[in-house]
């Protein structure tokens, strides 16, 4: 890729005119500029209209060079950088898995150093030229392997960030930190040598309870989760650290900020109600902290069921997640569900439930859509129920 054509206003011009172009049919027209690859040109359109949503600042930034899609597909949000880079402070942070130089950029607003690391020496040209065209003046990009290059600096950091990578697709999409480059879990008491505190990025598919049989000194768990998709959590290690975990979980949505709180292992309890006049459905971020004791006890619910994750209460109350209102509670059984739903369009969400949805909608010719909602769940009896619900 040379970046200094991909720079000509020409080019800059078509990339920014064909932004919401059909990707497919401008793939067919003939290349306007026969010195380049056009297939460079389209990956450019292409990930141009990735960003739009998620990285507003390069999309309207002039002279933007993107990378290949999988990398602006794996690079962190600006929402999720943003957030992440309020987690610490200090003078200098060294990024070791740089990237595409999201989560730098946001670090840089904190820190008055930042060190960029990227492996990949066509990405790390790339992330230094955009930089240089935000005028970025405080973030140093080396091209090179993040622990090599943070053992050659041989200085100390207020904070050393790591996005690990997958070694190869077999593995999967669960995977363990120890299948991951860097491997952090053995690589950790060497961090620790140029920083004592580490944040780490991982995919959400990361089970928490399996990252903390690898990891040591961890303070917080942070699970963030943009329009209630959650995109990844982050770890917070502190060296030395003995203290009780604490789990913090965000939701951003495009009205407001949820949050939910709590501390791991907590002795908590829940109540347990038959089905009262509001509804509560946690939100993913909820759903992936595995506090459902907790979540009772903080908004003050009470549970359906022990397994239905589904809460109750009188009278309306703030909560992270969805909220309904009850309109009917039926009694799960052939006659009730002829009365009450053949032929009929509802939005149907199982929970601890032994029917999927699919089977659901066959079996009482239940069509998907409409503006109710219903819950089918388990109460705290035991008994199978349909919750008619209206959405708050």
């Amino acid at each position: 890729m040379d970046l200094n054509q991909l720079l000509t206003s020409d080019i800059q011009n078509f990339i920014c005119d064909n932004s919401a172009a059909d990707l497919s049919k401008l793939a067919f027209k003939k290349n306007p500029f026969p010195t380049i690859d056009y297939k460079e040109i389209l990956n450019q359109i292409e990930c141009r209209q990735k960003s739009k949503i998620k990285l507003p600042s390069w999309y309207s930034a002039a002279n933007c060079i993107y990378p290949s899609k999988v990398s602006i597909e794996q690079t962190s949000s600006e929402i999720t950088a943003n957030y992440k880079s309020k987690i610490v402070s200090g003078n200098a942070i060294i990024d070791l898995t740089g990237g595409f130089g999201v989560d730098a950029y946001y670090f840089s607003k904190i820190f008055k150093q930042v060190i960029h690391c990227e492996i990949d020496s066509k990405l790390s040209k790339i992330v230094a030229q955009n930089f240089e065209n935000l005028n970025l003046k405080n973030i140093n990009c080396i091209e090179g392997d993040g622990t090599a290059i943070l053992k050659n600096l041989n200085q100390k950091f207020d904070c050393i960030y790591i996005d690990p990578s997958r070694r190869n697709d077999k593995k999967g999409k669960v995977f363990l930190l120890n299948d991951c480059i860097p491997n952090v879990p053995d690589l950790l008491i060497e961090y620790f040598q140029y920083s004592n505190i580490i944040l780490i990025k991982t995919a959400p598919l990361l089970d928490l309870k399996a990252g903390l049989k690898e990891l040591k000194f961890v303070k917080n768990i942070h699970i963030v989760a943009v329009e209630n998709e959650v995109k990844e959590l982050v770890w917070e290690i502190n060296y030395n650290y003995t203290g009780a975990i604490n789990i913090i979980t965000r939701n951003f949505t495009k009205t407001s900020i949820e949050e939910f709180d709590f501390i791991l292992n907590e002795s908590l309890k829940s109540t347990f109600a038959l089905p009262e006049k509001y509804l509560y459905e946690p939100n993913n971020c909820i759903m992936k902290s595995g506090g459902f004791n907790e979540v009772g006890t903080h908004f003050g619910l009470s549970k359906l069921h022990q397994h239905s994750h589904l809460y109750t209460s009188s009278e309306v109350k703030p909560f992270s997640g969805r909220v309904f209102q009850i309109v009917n509670v039926i009694p799960y059984s052939k006659k009730e569900m002829k009365i009450h739903f053949e032929n009929r369009k509802i939005n149907i969400t199982i929970r601890n439930f032994p029917d999927s949805v699919e089977s659901l909608r066959k079996k009482w010719n239940i069509k998907d859509g409409g503006t109710q909602y219903c819950f089918f769940t388990i109460d705290k009896n035991d008994t199978k129920i349909a919750l008619i619900c209206t959405k708050i």
